[in-house]
Protein backbone atom coordinates (compact mmCIF):
# COMPACT_ATOMS: atom_id res chain seq x y z
CA UNK A 1 0.00 0.00 0.00
CA UNK A 2 1.14 3.49 -0.99
CA UNK A 3 2.59 5.26 2.52
CA UNK A 4 1.72 8.78 3.21
CA UNK A 5 5.28 9.38 3.71
CA UNK A 6 5.80 9.24 -0.39
CA UNK A 7 4.63 12.57 -1.18
CA UNK A 8 4.14 15.96 -0.83
CA UNK A 9 1.00 17.72 0.33
CA UNK A 10 0.15 21.84 -0.19
CA UNK A 11 -2.57 23.04 2.05
CA UNK A 12 -4.59 26.27 0.05
CA UNK A 13 -6.80 28.18 2.64
CA UNK A 14 -8.77 31.25 1.20
CA UNK A 15 -8.36 33.47 3.73
CA UNK A 16 -11.28 36.69 4.52
CA UNK A 17 -11.69 38.81 7.32
CA UNK A 18 -10.32 36.20 10.08
CA UNK A 19 -7.76 38.12 11.63
CA UNK A 20 -8.66 36.13 14.87
CA UNK A 21 -8.79 32.74 14.03
CA UNK A 22 -6.28 31.97 10.48
CA UNK A 23 -3.38 31.92 12.69
CA UNK A 24 -4.93 28.99 15.07
CA UNK A 25 -6.11 27.70 11.74
CA UNK A 26 -2.50 27.26 10.19
CA UNK A 27 -0.99 26.21 14.00
CA UNK A 28 -3.05 23.22 13.62
CA UNK A 29 -2.43 22.76 10.00
CA UNK A 30 1.46 22.33 10.94
CA UNK A 31 1.10 20.04 14.06
CA UNK A 32 -1.11 17.83 12.12
CA UNK A 33 1.18 17.50 9.63
CA UNK A 34 4.21 17.67 12.10
CA UNK A 35 2.58 14.94 14.42
CA UNK A 36 2.86 12.70 10.65
CA UNK A 37 6.09 13.37 9.65
CA UNK A 38 4.94 14.44 6.38
CA UNK A 39 6.39 17.29 4.36
CA UNK A 40 3.92 19.61 3.73
CA UNK A 41 3.25 23.03 2.13
CA UNK A 42 0.50 25.83 3.28
CA UNK A 43 -0.65 28.25 0.94
CA UNK A 44 -2.55 31.58 2.50
CA UNK A 45 -4.63 33.53 0.01
CA UNK A 46 -5.80 37.07 0.98
CA UNK A 47 -9.36 37.34 -0.58
CA UNK A 48 -9.26 41.34 0.03
CA UNK A 49 -10.05 40.95 3.41
CA UNK A 50 -11.23 43.97 5.28
CA UNK A 51 -9.85 43.79 7.92
CA UNK A 52 -6.00 42.39 9.44
CA UNK A 53 -6.06 39.49 8.13
CA UNK A 54 -2.76 40.02 5.42
CA UNK A 55 -0.72 41.20 7.86
CA UNK A 56 -0.74 38.45 10.12
CA UNK A 57 -0.66 35.63 7.42
CA UNK A 58 2.29 38.14 5.79
CA UNK A 59 4.01 37.60 9.04
CA UNK A 60 2.91 33.64 9.82
CA UNK A 61 4.85 33.29 6.08
CA UNK A 62 8.14 35.00 7.19
CA UNK A 63 8.21 33.01 10.15
CA UNK A 64 7.62 29.44 8.57
CA UNK A 65 9.65 28.22 5.29
CA UNK A 66 6.04 26.17 4.97
CA UNK A 67 3.92 28.96 4.96
CA UNK A 68 3.28 31.04 1.78
CA UNK A 69 1.20 34.23 1.48
CA UNK A 70 -0.55 35.58 -1.47
CA UNK A 71 -2.33 39.25 -1.33
CA UNK A 72 -4.93 39.55 -4.51
CA UNK A 73 -5.79 43.10 -5.64
CA UNK A 74 -9.42 42.97 -4.11
CA UNK A 75 -11.95 40.71 -3.31
CA UNK A 76 -12.79 38.21 -6.08
CA UNK A 77 -14.53 35.29 -4.48
CA UNK A 78 -13.38 32.04 -2.73
CA UNK A 79 -13.12 29.80 -6.09
CA UNK A 80 -10.87 32.61 -7.50
CA UNK A 81 -8.68 32.83 -4.27
CA UNK A 82 -8.49 28.63 -4.64
CA UNK A 83 -7.32 29.20 -8.13
CA UNK A 84 -4.98 31.28 -6.99
CA UNK A 85 -3.79 28.93 -4.20
CA UNK A 86 -3.38 26.10 -6.32
CA UNK A 87 -1.66 27.54 -8.69
CA UNK A 88 0.52 28.26 -6.18
CA UNK A 89 0.44 24.95 -4.54
CA UNK A 90 3.57 22.50 -5.28
CA UNK A 91 2.76 19.53 -3.59
CA UNK A 92 1.85 16.00 -5.25
CA UNK A 93 -1.54 16.48 -3.36
CA UNK A 94 -3.58 19.55 -2.61
CA UNK A 95 -6.03 20.13 -0.07
CA UNK A 96 -8.70 23.13 -0.06
CA UNK A 97 -10.33 24.29 3.53
CA UNK A 98 -11.71 26.87 4.97
CA UNK A 99 -9.72 29.48 7.07
CA UNK A 100 -12.59 29.54 10.16
CA UNK A 101 -11.80 25.84 11.54
CA UNK A 102 -15.22 24.81 10.68
CA UNK A 103 -13.24 22.30 8.59
CA UNK A 104 -10.83 20.44 11.40
CA UNK A 105 -7.47 20.35 11.02
CA UNK A 106 -7.34 16.93 12.56
CA UNK A 107 -9.56 15.47 9.58
CA UNK A 108 -6.87 16.22 7.31
CA UNK A 109 -5.44 12.62 7.20
CA UNK A 110 -8.71 11.25 6.68
CA UNK A 111 -9.34 12.79 3.39
CA UNK A 112 -4.95 11.61 2.61
CA UNK A 113 -5.55 7.92 3.63
CA UNK A 114 -8.44 7.90 1.16
CA UNK A 115 -7.00 9.77 -1.58
CA UNK A 116 -4.23 6.93 -1.39
CA UNK A 117 -6.34 4.36 -1.76
CA UNK A 118 -6.78 5.55 -5.62
CA UNK A 119 -9.06 8.16 -5.69
CA UNK A 120 -7.88 11.36 -7.32
CA UNK A 121 -10.34 13.58 -5.80
CA UNK A 122 -11.87 13.48 -2.44
CA UNK A 123 -14.24 15.55 -0.55
CA UNK A 124 -15.12 16.00 3.02
CA UNK A 125 -18.69 14.36 3.42
CA UNK A 126 -19.78 16.04 6.95
CA UNK A 127 -21.64 14.21 9.63
CA UNK A 128 -23.78 16.78 10.62
CA UNK A 129 -23.27 20.39 8.91
CA UNK A 130 -23.00 23.56 11.84
CA UNK A 131 -24.91 26.13 9.69
CA UNK A 132 -27.76 28.07 9.59
CA UNK A 133 -31.18 26.77 7.61
CA UNK A 134 -30.65 28.88 4.60
CA UNK A 135 -27.13 27.75 4.10
CA UNK A 136 -28.08 23.82 4.57
CA UNK A 137 -30.92 25.22 1.96
CA UNK A 138 -28.34 26.87 -0.82
CA UNK A 139 -26.33 23.80 -0.76
CA UNK A 140 -29.14 21.04 -1.59
CA UNK A 141 -29.80 23.81 -4.76
CA UNK A 142 -26.07 23.70 -5.56
CA UNK A 143 -25.85 19.81 -5.19
CA UNK A 144 -28.73 19.79 -7.52
CA UNK A 145 -27.20 21.86 -10.11
CA UNK A 146 -23.83 20.06 -9.53
CA UNK A 147 -25.63 16.74 -10.37
CA UNK A 148 -27.32 18.52 -13.68
CA UNK A 149 -24.53 20.25 -14.69
CA UNK A 150 -21.24 18.58 -13.62
CA UNK A 151 -23.05 14.73 -14.09
CA UNK A 152 -22.31 14.65 -9.85
CA UNK A 153 -22.40 10.63 -9.50
CA UNK A 154 -25.35 9.79 -6.79
CA UNK A 155 -24.48 9.02 -3.44
CA UNK A 156 -20.87 11.48 -3.65
CA UNK A 157 -20.84 14.18 -1.27
CA UNK A 158 -18.96 17.76 -2.25
CA UNK A 159 -17.64 20.33 -0.56
CA UNK A 160 -14.42 23.17 -0.07
CA UNK A 161 -13.18 20.35 1.81
CA UNK A 162 -11.37 18.12 -0.65
CA UNK A 163 -7.88 16.55 -2.12
CA UNK A 164 -6.88 16.87 -5.26
CA UNK A 165 -3.96 14.83 -7.30
CA UNK A 166 -1.44 16.91 -9.28
CA UNK A 167 -2.96 15.84 -12.21
CA UNK A 168 -6.53 17.03 -11.57
CA UNK A 169 -4.78 20.56 -9.52
CA UNK A 170 -3.06 21.09 -12.90
CA UNK A 171 -6.27 20.37 -15.51
CA UNK A 172 -8.37 22.84 -13.81
CA UNK A 173 -5.17 25.42 -13.71
CA UNK A 174 -4.97 24.89 -17.38
CA UNK A 175 -8.78 25.49 -18.15
CA UNK A 176 -9.48 28.53 -19.50
CA UNK A 177 -12.78 30.35 -17.98
CA UNK A 178 -13.98 33.56 -16.42
CA UNK A 179 -15.48 31.96 -13.76
CA UNK A 180 -14.00 29.53 -11.56
CA UNK A 181 -16.01 26.81 -10.01
CA UNK A 182 -12.85 24.19 -8.22
CA UNK A 183 -16.02 21.93 -6.86
CA UNK A 184 -17.81 21.45 -10.60
CA UNK A 185 -13.92 21.79 -12.16
CA UNK A 186 -12.43 18.97 -9.74
CA UNK A 187 -15.85 16.76 -10.82
CA UNK A 188 -15.20 17.50 -14.41
CA UNK A 189 -11.59 16.83 -14.28
CA UNK A 190 -11.63 13.18 -12.61
CA UNK A 191 -12.30 10.17 -12.98
CA UNK A 192 -12.92 8.26 -9.52
CA UNK A 193 -14.30 10.88 -7.15
CA UNK A 194 -14.71 9.93 -3.49
CA UNK A 195 -15.59 11.34 -0.15
CA UNK A 196 -14.64 10.56 4.02
CA UNK A 197 -16.90 10.93 6.26
CA UNK A 198 -15.71 14.00 8.87
CA UNK A 199 -16.25 16.40 10.92
CA UNK A 200 -17.51 19.87 10.65
CA UNK A 201 -17.09 22.21 13.19
CA UNK A 202 -18.94 25.47 14.75
CA UNK A 203 -17.05 28.58 13.56
CA UNK A 204 -14.49 29.52 16.26
CA UNK A 205 -15.19 33.80 15.69
CA UNK A 206 -17.54 35.38 13.44
CA UNK A 207 -20.01 34.84 10.81
CA UNK A 208 -20.60 33.12 7.47
CA UNK A 209 -19.71 35.46 4.41
CA UNK A 210 -21.96 33.80 2.65
CA UNK A 211 -25.41 34.73 2.56
CA UNK A 212 -28.49 34.36 0.42
CA UNK A 213 -27.59 36.78 -2.19
CA UNK A 214 -24.08 35.18 -2.61
CA UNK A 215 -25.74 31.89 -2.99
CA UNK A 216 -27.97 32.83 -5.19
CA UNK A 217 -25.39 34.45 -7.24
CA UNK A 218 -22.74 31.26 -7.23
CA UNK A 219 -26.04 29.00 -8.76
CA UNK A 220 -26.46 30.96 -11.32
CA UNK A 221 -22.89 31.29 -12.42
CA UNK A 222 -22.71 27.81 -12.66
CA UNK A 223 -25.48 27.79 -14.50
CA UNK A 224 -24.12 30.43 -17.43
CA UNK A 225 -20.41 29.71 -17.23
CA UNK A 226 -21.09 25.93 -17.22
CA UNK A 227 -24.59 24.70 -18.81
CA UNK A 228 -26.55 25.73 -21.67
CA UNK A 229 -29.90 24.76 -19.59
CA UNK A 230 -30.78 28.31 -18.97
CA UNK A 231 -30.94 28.83 -22.95
CA UNK A 232 -32.56 25.58 -23.40
CA UNK A 233 -35.08 26.13 -20.86
CA UNK A 234 -35.42 29.65 -22.17
CA UNK A 235 -36.23 28.11 -25.70
CA UNK A 236 -38.76 25.72 -24.24
CA UNK A 237 -40.70 28.31 -22.82
CA UNK A 238 -40.53 30.11 -26.27
CA UNK A 239 -41.98 27.29 -27.76
CA UNK A 240 -44.79 26.54 -25.91
CA UNK A 241 -46.03 30.24 -25.78
CA UNK A 242 -45.72 30.44 -29.33
CA UNK A 243 -48.00 27.16 -29.35
CA UNK A 244 -50.49 28.22 -27.30
CA UNK A 245 -50.56 31.66 -28.78
CA UNK A 246 -50.75 30.28 -32.51
CA UNK A 247 -53.53 27.60 -31.16
CA UNK A 248 -55.23 30.74 -29.72
CA UNK A 249 -55.13 32.98 -33.08
CA UNK A 250 -56.63 29.79 -34.91
CA UNK A 251 -59.63 29.43 -32.38
CA UNK A 252 -60.48 32.90 -32.99
CA UNK A 253 -60.02 32.75 -36.77
CA UNK A 254 -62.15 29.63 -37.09
CA UNK A 255 -64.61 31.65 -34.38
CA UNK A 256 -64.90 34.39 -36.60
CA UNK A 257 -66.15 32.37 -39.48
CA UNK A 258 -69.17 31.18 -37.42
CA UNK A 259 -69.53 34.03 -34.89
CA UNK A 260 -70.15 37.65 -35.90
CA UNK A 261 -67.82 39.97 -33.41
CA UNK A 262 -69.16 43.04 -32.99
CA UNK A 263 -66.09 44.46 -30.80
CA UNK A 264 -62.68 44.97 -32.25
CA UNK A 265 -60.00 42.32 -31.43
CA UNK A 266 -57.76 44.79 -29.67
CA UNK A 267 -57.72 43.14 -26.23
CA UNK A 268 -56.54 39.99 -27.84
CA UNK A 269 -54.18 41.79 -29.86
CA UNK A 270 -52.71 43.97 -27.37
CA UNK A 271 -52.45 40.63 -24.68
CA UNK A 272 -50.58 38.59 -27.29
CA UNK A 273 -48.19 41.47 -27.89
CA UNK A 274 -47.63 41.65 -24.79
CA UNK A 275 -47.12 38.17 -24.16
CA UNK A 276 -44.95 37.45 -27.25
CA UNK A 277 -42.64 40.49 -26.85
CA UNK A 278 -42.23 39.61 -23.43
CA UNK A 279 -40.86 35.89 -24.66
CA UNK A 280 -38.55 37.38 -27.00
CA UNK A 281 -37.07 40.04 -24.22
CA UNK A 282 -36.02 37.12 -22.31
CA UNK A 283 -34.72 35.24 -24.97
CA UNK A 284 -32.96 37.91 -26.15
CA UNK A 285 -31.24 38.93 -22.18
CA UNK A 286 -30.60 34.88 -21.87
CA UNK A 287 -28.60 35.15 -25.25
CA UNK A 288 -26.87 38.27 -24.14
CA UNK A 289 -25.91 36.84 -20.78
CA UNK A 290 -24.39 33.81 -22.58
CA UNK A 291 -22.32 36.09 -25.00
CA UNK A 292 -21.18 38.51 -22.01
CA UNK A 293 -19.63 35.85 -20.67
CA UNK A 294 -18.23 34.27 -23.71
CA UNK A 295 -16.64 37.50 -24.20
CA UNK A 296 -15.08 37.42 -20.80
CA UNK A 297 -14.02 33.76 -21.21
CA UNK A 298 -11.98 34.87 -24.38
CA UNK A 299 -10.74 37.94 -23.16
CA UNK A 300 -9.54 37.46 -19.73
CA UNK A 301 -6.03 36.17 -19.51
CA UNK A 302 -6.03 36.19 -15.85
CA UNK A 303 -9.18 36.40 -13.39
CA UNK A 304 -7.47 37.70 -10.49
CA UNK A 305 -4.44 39.90 -9.77
CA UNK A 306 -1.98 39.17 -6.62
CA UNK A 307 -0.49 42.40 -5.49
CA UNK A 308 2.33 40.86 -2.97
CA UNK A 309 3.72 37.56 -2.12
CA UNK A 310 5.21 36.78 1.00
CA UNK A 311 7.72 33.94 1.42
CA UNK A 312 10.52 32.72 3.87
Amino acid sequence: MTAREDFTYSVVIPVYNSQDVVGQTVERVAEVFETAGLRYQVVLVNDGSRDRSWDVIADLARRSPHVVALDLLRNYGQHHANLAGLRESTGDYVITMDDDLQNPPDQLLLLIDKALEGHDVVFGRFERKQARGYRRLGSKAISLVNRRVFEQPRGLAVSNFRILRRDVVERICDSRTAHPYITGQALMFSHSPADVLVRHDPRASGTSNYGLRRIASLVLTILFSYSVFPLRAAAALGFTVAGLSFVLGLFYLVRSFFVDTAVPGWTTIAVLLAVLNGVVIMILSMLGEYVVRTLNAVSAVTTYHVSERVSR
